[in-house]
């Protein structure tokens, strides 16, 4: 009855959205104030990072029953959001429910199809091994549509749609998946991974692909044992959970490098956690991200143990740390035909490149890939190697879009004091909210 109730209180009061491009000069101003519900933050934050927006600055607050946040965002280019298409769509998700309304795109950049099989992968990482997943779907006559491969502390986890290359249409005989799934299982085990390699079918569009990685990774454990990585270590994630004893709350802090979805991954760990995000701050300086929350579990108890804080931050971390984009960045743009990616990933591993994350898209008859790598020992891939590969593939077929050891040599670490750890001395949110109209 209660559930019913809430679900009548919903209805009757719809998310008001605001979205502003004169209130700001820099970014368009986007203010969403809504009946309060669990999860209803990262339902927002989601919409945003469907849509490649960037958000540059937040103010959260939910206290009570009412949910009120402000977000300044950008595109990926960094101008306001001018497309009154675009405007108009994002007023239409966040204004009807969107916790339940269909993503326009993945973060791949597809819709959700029952033409595709769906399959999620997970099992240690190691050179060459999405080379060996690709060479066994094309030997099994499955070709890969569309995927999204994560590493993190020597764990990999992906998502992979594919169909069958004859026909074009997703993979439904029992006995086929069975086949896939056992041969699959096989090569993500290697010789040491005698438990915990996995593959299971999931149904198309039921999550947000990025939030599934980030819940296979986290139910494969990828936060313990924490793996260095090589290179400059200037901007790892800095993450402490303190108390709040004069509000009640636990206070979690977070420094990293910016980059976008930053914020979805952080709010969809917490919210996957059962935490609940009452205030908090978002605030981006040149390339480095602030954030503070000042949250309770869905019980309504704040943090009371050291071991629970410990995981928190542990999760966190993992959470920054899955997306971040290490290596070198490579751009595949060609003609899409069967066993490309066996071919491509092929040529990766005899050249002895790792890839570390990897976007997979296919639309028109064409293939848009994105592949981050490093050599084997994680270090920065000799450019040598790169031009002798892109000979191979086609100098105008792969681009180098991006060297992240290019860009942390040149940028360095700023100096720039946390900023919100006032927050309520100030009584920021009470102004905030004393300066808000809900008519």
């Amino acid at each position: 009855m209660d559930d019913e109730y809430a679900k009548l209180i919903r209805r009757m009061n719809p998310p008001r959205v605001v979205i502003d491009n004169n209130a700001c000069e820099d970014a368009t101003v986007i203010q969403v104030d809504s009946v309060n519900k669990h999860g209803i933050l990262l339902d927002v934050v989601q919409v945003l990072s469907d849509m490649n927006l960037v958000i540059t600055k937040a103010y959260i607050s939910s206290d009570g029953f009412w949910f009120m946040d402000v977000f300044y965002v950008i595109d990926r280019n960094g101008d306001k959001i001018r497309d009154t298409q675009i405007i108009d769509y994002i007023q239409r998700r966040l204004e009807n429910n969107p916790g339940f309304a269909p993503s326009m795109r993945e973060s791949v950049g597809v819709v959700p199809s029952e033409e595709h099989t769906s399959i999620e992968l997970t099992g240690i990482d190691r050179p060459g091994l999405l080379s060996e997943v690709c060479a066994v779907l094309t030997d099994l006559h499955c070709n890969v549509v569309n995927a999204e491969i994560w590493t993190h502390n020597n764990r990999a986890a992906a998502v992979v749609h594919v169909t069958d290359d004859s026909t074009g249409c997703a993979i439904n005989n029992p006995s086929r998946i069975s086949t896939i799934r056992d041969l699959l299982c096989n090569v993500l085990r290697g010789s040491s991974d005698l438990k915990t390699a996995r593959m299971t079918l999931s149904p198309p569009g039921v999550t947000n692909w990025d939030r599934r990685l980030h819940q296979i990774m986290f139910a494969d454990r990828d936060y313990e044992k924490r793996v260095q990585r090589a290179g400059d270590t200037t901007m790892v994630p800095h993450v402490s959970v303190i108390d709040c004893i004069q509000k009640d709350y636990t206070v979690v802090t977070m420094r990293a490098k910016d980059r976008p979805k930053l914020l979805f991954d952080i709010v969809c760990t917490l919210t996957d956690m059962e935490y609940v995000v009452y205030h908090g701050v978002v605030q981006t300086i040149r390339t480095e991200a602030y954030q503070e929350f000042y949250i309770r579990h869905v019980d309504g108890f704040p943090i009371s143990s050291e071991a629970e804080r410990e995981r928190l931050i542990q999760c966190l971390e993992a959470a920054i740390e899955r997306r971040a984009s290490e290596g070198m960045e490579l751009e595949l743009s060609t003609k899409d035909r069967v066993g490309l990616l066996s071919d491509i990933t092929r040529i990766f591993r005899e050249n002895s490149l790792c890839i570390k994350r990897a976007e997979i898209s296919t639309e028109n008859g064409k293939a848009k890939d994105t592949f981050y790598v490093t050599d084997v020992t994680g270090n920065p891939v000799d450019p040598k190697i790169i031009d002798s590969i892109r000979r191979q593939i086609g100098v105008a077929a792969l681009q180098v879009k991006h060297n992240s050891n290019l860009s942390q040599k040149a940028s360095g670490s700023t100096t720039i004091g946390f900023l919100f750890g006032n927050l309520f001395k100030a009584g920021s949110f009470q102004n905030f909210k004393l300066n808000r109209s809900y008519s």
